[in-house]
């Protein structure tokens, strides 16, 4: 079973990723062995994770959230679900263009 997952870094920061295998994932982060981004800024913690059927669909969420504010995965990994549609905003604050 794949899964993808946020981690919250030690300044602060989020780490978005997915994988085959979420336990031995995690332990590779602990351990400084895990993306560069996260060996720098150690301890993290995993603050929210989601098994998926696949991993290609793992990985389509971690592309996903990855494009998300700081708002909006906050708002995942307290699971305010509704918050998640407002916050789905284009930047600067401006709706989506008409379509017609």
């Amino acid at each position: 079973m794949a899964a993808v997952y946020i981690l919250r870094c030690a300044d602060g920061s989020y780490y978005v990723g997915s994988t085959r295998n979420l336990g031995h994932r995690l332990q590779q982060h602990a351990d400084g062995g895990g993306a560069v981004y996260t060996r720098d800024r150690l301890p993290v913690v995993c603050v929210w994770a989601q098994e998926t059927p696949s991993v290609r669909e793992a990985y389509g969420w971690e592309r996903k959230i990855h494009g998300w504010s700081r708002a909006k995965k906050e708002a995942l990994i307290a699971g305010e679900w509704e918050l998640l549609p407002p916050l789905s905003r284009r930047r600067g604050g401006k709706p989506p263009p008409e379509q017609g």
